[in-house]
């Protein structure tokens, strides 16, 4: 049985809690998808696009190994990645 020091002692994962930090206020005001491109169009509240930045892209590639046809236990596989 717990001692009642023990009952009152936080969770592990509750201890580790904290409050949210600050709220950042984003320099636009709508989002809309480009037909064209399908990217996010982001205006402020004037209208005017805002630029948000450059994003990278990545692909990966990802192969199936199988080395024993009678059993699924000795399957492996290779991946690979690519990012700019």
């Amino acid at each position: 049985m717990k001692t009642i020091a023990e009952q009152l002692t936080a969770p592990w994962g509750a201890r580790r809690l904290a409050p949210y930090p600050a709220s950042l206020h984003r320099p636009h005001a709508t989002v809309s998808v480009d037909a064209g491109t399908q990217l996010g169009v982001f205006r402020d509240r004037a209208g005017q696009v805002v630029e948000m930045g450059a994003h990278g892209t990545s692909k990966g590639t990802e192969t199936s190994t199988t080395t024993n046809s009678d059993s699924k236990n000795d399957q492996g596989h290779d991946q690979d990645a690519q990012q700019d």
